[in-house]
């Protein structure tokens, strides 16, 4: 799986969901490899899509196609300033890898020096499933240079922040100490979903 990260700050908000869903009618269909994505707000404004790929190959075949570019074009217009994309092929899946029937959406991005520490945590899915059973799926994107994006997808929000008082074992608490150490959190109160 290949990852693609969209992020920027955008006002103009029920326009870029409008759009998005545009996307999802017209060009969905003509874009092979396309698995889904995960989109939302944050409260401050913030735009984050989490957008899942077969490959690398196809998320460029798509990029290169005329009528991306142009629909490309017209979402920046609706953005508020610039915007980052981040291409990851070092994906690894929590659980069956998140839902569209999640109620909420948490976006941690992070650095770390020691990737397959951070892989390790992620795989370790009974650990998680049995602490945190309001989790149901994620993504894990890691960049060549350790940066990373996590897409976890709870049932509900209240669910999350019950879920968060859980004290995890000792040596999850370690690995999250060593994750999350400067990691930034993007809250999406109100995602929204798109799949093939």
């Amino acid at each position: 799986m290949f990852i693609q990260i969209i992020q920027g700050k955008c006002t103009r908000q029920d326009e870029l969901h409008e759009l998005a869903d545009e996307w999802r009618r017209d060009l969905a269909p003509g874009a092979p490899g396309w698995l889904g994505g995960t989109y939302g707000f944050t409260d401050d404004g913030m735009f984050v899509g989490v957008v899942r790929f077969e490959s690398r190959d196809a998320a460029m075949a798509n990029s290169e196609r005329p009528e991306q570019g142009e629909w490309a074009d017209r979402m920046m217009e609706l953005m508020d300033g610039p915007v980052e994309f981040h291409d990851c092929d070092d994906v690894t899946m929590l659980l069956d890898g998140g839902s569209d029937q999640a109620g909420f959406v948490q976006i941690i991005r992070g650095k770390v020096d020691d990737p397959d520490r951070l892989k390790a945590m992620f795989a370790d899915t009974d650990t998680i499933h049995e602490m945190r059973p309001d989790i149901i799926g994620g993504t894990l994107a890691i960049e060549p240079d350790g940066t990373f994006t996590e897409c976890v997808a709870f049932t509900s929000e209240d669910e999350a922040r019950a879920g968060e008082q859980n004290e995890p074992p000792d040596e999850m608490r370690r690995d999250l100490e060593y994750a999350m150490a400067d990691a930034t959190f993007y809250d999406l109160h109100h995602p929204w979903f798109a799949s093939a």
